[in-house]
């Protein structure tokens, strides 16, 4: 596995409502609450971590809720546009009489790839599919009361990237991550990596005419791709800047290292490394409950706490 991009590590997408979101993902979709911090350069706003028990790589949805007052987000070009779940044959029926009860906006199952999948929305608005793979998914699904593992979602799929030309970010998979084509139903271009069995797929979808989206309440920041540590990430830093891209330097995120990269269609990349994980700040059982905090703002932790909305 050296020097190996191992498919999705997480991905971030823009919220509204806090305790919307947190009760969407939580309790209806049943995803684990595995970590409530703050955005780095904005501490006054939240920044959830959803995903497995442990918070495994290629589980992780993250969030910014912004607020209500924030504009929203319009899907477009050079974004990602869908995220993929993961779910067990025979589960969609669950699902959809799920949404009914709980009023979330779906659509009628369809197939693609020969897969079925079931497309659906958060109350933001964004996009989601649960997708029942044909690929055998043996990962560890996180139960809750109401949403047993023989339908709850493994983590994720695939994920969907919107662009009016495909080849330019088709390269950066193939040439940089080691991507390969394994298919494609008219405009929709199915990419995937070998080096893991699951969330080791990316979808372009392109569309000439597509008019640019805008990032805001209700549509993904960006993707990350996932590296074992950091040795891989910085190799991989240097492959990217050999290939004319500008990126980052190396930034810590306190459960994982990070570089970000714009690749040519427009999308926000990320590399993310495993290392240090979820639990170098709390213990596993105690993932999600309490409120952490960057180094740097500690020391303002009060006034902290008095500005965020409360998520029990």
């Amino acid at each position: 596995m050296e020097n190996k991009i191992l498919g999705l590590h997480h991905i971030t997408a823009i919220a509204g409502d806090a305790k919307q979101n947190f009760n969407f993902y939580s309790k209806i979709l049943g995803l684990r609450f595995i970590k409530k911090t703050v955005n780095f350069d904005d501490p006054g706003t939240y920044h959830f971590y959803f995903g497995d028990e442990v918070g495994s790589a290629g589980t992780i949805l993250t969030f910014f809720p912004w607020g209500s007052a924030i504009q929203q987000g319009r899907e477009g070009s050079g974004m990602a546009t869908k995220i993929g779940y993961s779910v067990p044959k025979g589960s969609l029926d669950f699902w959809q009489r799920r949404f009914d009860q709980y009023k979330v906006t779906y659509e009628k199952p369809a197939e693609k790839f020969g897969e079925k999948y079931l497309s659906f929305q958060d109350p933001d608005g964004l996009k989601l599919e649960l997708i029942e793979s044909e690929t055998e998914d043996n990962r560890k699904a996180w139960e809750t009361e109401e949403v047993k593992a023989n339908v709850a979602t493994k983590g994720f799929h695939n994920v969907t990237l919107t662009l009016k030309d495909v080849k330019p970010t088709a390269a950066v998979l193939t040439e940089i991550f080691g991507y390969k084509l394994i298919g494609q139903e008219d405009n929709r271009f199915r990419y995937a990596t070998a080096t893991v069995e699951n969330a080791a797929i990316v979808d372009l979808v392109e569309i000439p005419e597509e008019k640019k989206g805008h990032v805001a309440n209700g549509t993904v920041h960006h993707v990350a791709f996932r590296v074992k540590n950091d040795e891989i990430l910085m190799h991989f830093r240097d492959k990217i800047e050999e290939y004319g891209l500008s990126i980052t330097p190396q930034i810590d995120r306190q459960y994982f290292h990070s570089l970000y990269f714009r690749e040519p269609g427009g999308v926000l990349f990320e590399i993310a490394t495993d290392n240090p994980g979820f639990t170098v700040d709390e213990p596993l059982e105690e993932l999600g409950q309490n409120l952490k905090l960057p180094a740097q703002y500690e020391a303002h932790r009060k006034t902290i706490e008095n500005n965020l909305v409360k998520i029990n």
